[in-house]
């Protein structure tokens, strides 16, 4: 007979509180469950307010995202109001995001991901020593730097925004806030320090050098090209992760959505591949076949999640947020509900938008081992790469132009839009109805809303389940290999660092998971 085994690991903030189910059987993941555990409800905190709160509420939903949310909330109304945004104020808009985007990544990349590298678990890695050098939290080498140079790059949004986090400067029909021309050679300033130290610290080589990395082939003679690409951090974490067998761990559904981001600017130096208007193409992927996106294919079901039923799933702009919990619903499980498109779960984020953007590194890796922690991460330490050289372009064309930020949408009365974007962590939407200049209707579905998702009508797992399953547990009193997975995903976790002891099993968690 086989040893089962269950054990809970409570996680911090995850868009709420979260905490990871699983089944061990012979030490391999067979079955898990994503619990979160909270009820936050913003929904409907937003219905009867006026038609412009949401602007001010929702970027208050993440502390490290805000701006993604501000971006989901204007571009809604835009379409409710049916005013056409002028071209600065798209190129501020993009900025802001990038931004955002570009120190997210290299946070969660090396605050979050990489300090698991140098728990006990890994002291017979013949790279732990390196490892604890440059991520102990709080000490770490890469970790310090991390910090200084992360924090100098969001000045951008604040000198456009006025602010960081939770910022309000954007509004239908553009921008509030005027640059002046020394604000954008300030944020010039900032982009290119970032940049160099990217270049140096991070990569080991110029944007233009990794650009030039197509294949799996071309990555490992990347790699071996010279000491400066494998002792940058990036290196560092291919070998690490390919030692430590991150490449096998954390495959999911295989899925792949992007509600594609960063409208393009009517008069701009960029242009979009296949003539799409966004620089982040949107798409839905099976494997590496891509197929055109429609949002009217979204569905949130409710089977697993502590709301009053409806049967199977519902798009946004009939979707209900009524909270019922009374402990005996036997097969709810959780607060989160299960979003899907055309009935399938799917991951998004960086190595989703890599996919469906048809670039041929990410392409390759994935067609030869299907989507894994290693790959995943990878794909968010190297967007900041796709990202920089197209803001160098926008903030050039803003110092150059004479500068049309808003059009006013006139008064918001009546009508339905919706937002869609892709957050540091993917596909971000809001759904919005209004009526007689109030919000009767507002709906919201995050990217860890999409990863998170419990079971739905169909019993098909979300995809954090499902990317646990079949995972060999070293140590159930320190499931390191379940941190990986989940951490590869990008929980938006960064707001707490809350420490907890979980009862039944003795495990001490810190910042998420057993180290």
């Amino acid at each position: 007979m086989s040893k089962k085994k269950t054990i809970h690991l409570p996680v911090n903030r995850v868009e709420g509180d979260l905490e990871i189910r699983v089944e061990l059987e012979e030490g391999v993941v067979s079955d898990a469950w994503c619990i979160g555990t909270m009820f936050r409800g913003y929904e409907n905190i937003l219905v009867g307010r006026g038609a412009l709160d949401g602007l001010v509420i929702t970027p208050r939903i993440c502390g490290i995202c805000s701006t993604c949310h501000l971006t989901a909330a204007s571009s809604a109304l835009d379409m409710i109001s049916g005013v056409e945004v002028p071209d600065d104020a798209r190129r501020i808009r993009n900025i802001a995001l990038m931004a955002e985007h570009i120190q997210s990544d290299l946070r969660h990349g090396f605050l979050i991901f990489s300090p698991d590298f140098c728990t006990p678990i890994y002291q017979d890695h013949a790279l732990y020593e390196e490892a604890a050098r440059r991520y102990e939290p709080f000490k770490g080498q890469t970790c310090l730097e991390v910090i200084r140079e992360t924090k100098n790059v969001l000045e951008i949004i604040a000198i456009l925004g006025g602010q960081w986090p939770h910022s309000s400067f954007m509004v239908p029909g553009g921008v509030v806030s005027v640059p002046k021309r020394s604000d954008i050679l300030l944020c010039q300033h900032l982009l290119a320090g970032y940049r160099r130290w990217y270049e140096h610290k991070i990569l080991g080589c110029s944007l233009e050098r990794w650009l030039e990395v197509e294949s799996a082939c071309g990555l490992d003679n990347w790699l071996d090209e010279s000491d400066s690409h494998r002792e940058s951090d990036l290196g560092f974490y291919i070998r690490f992760g390919r030692q430590a067998g991150l490449d096998r761990i954390g495959k999911g559904h295989g899925n792949f959505i992007s509600y594609g981001a960063l409208d393009i600017p009517g008069q701009t130096g960029i242009t979009g591949n296949g003539g799409r208007k966004t620089l982040i193409p949107s798409g839905f992927a099976v494997g590496c076949d891509v197929q055109q996106f429609d949002q009217s294919k979204i569905s949130e079901h409710v089977a697993s999640s502590w709301f009053m039923d409806y049967e199977g799933g519902l798009h946004p702009f009939l979707g209900e947020t009524k909270p019922y919990a009374t402990g005996a619903e036997g097969q709810k499980y959780t607060w989160t509900k299960a979003p899907r498109y055309n009935g399938l779960p799917a991951q998004t984020g960086p190595l989703a938008e890599m996919v469906i953007s048809g670039v041929s590194l990410f392409k390759d890796l994935v067609g030869q081992k299907g989507p894994n922690v290693l790959v995943r991460e990878l794909a968010r330490l190297v967007r900041p790469a796709f990202l920089i050289p197209t803001m160098e372009i926008w903030l050039k064309e803003l110092a150059a132009d004479k500068g049309d930020y808003y059009r006013s949408p006139g008064e918001i009365k009546e009508g339905e839009g919706f937002g869609l974007t892709e957050a540091a962590r993917g596909a971000l939407g809001h759904w919005v109805k209004i009526r007689d200049g109030r919000i009767e209707h507002y709906q919201i579905i995050t990217p860890t809303a999409w990863h998170a998702s419990p079971r739905d009508s169909s019993g098909v797992r979300g995809e954090w389940e499902e990317s646990l399953i079949g995972t060999r547990v070293r140590n159930p009193d320190n499931p390191v290999e379940i941190g990986h997975v989940i951490r590869s995903y990008d929980p938006c976790q960064v707001c707490s660092v809350h420490t907890v002891r979980a009862g039944k099993t003795g495990l001490t968690i810190s910042g998420g998971f057993a180290i």
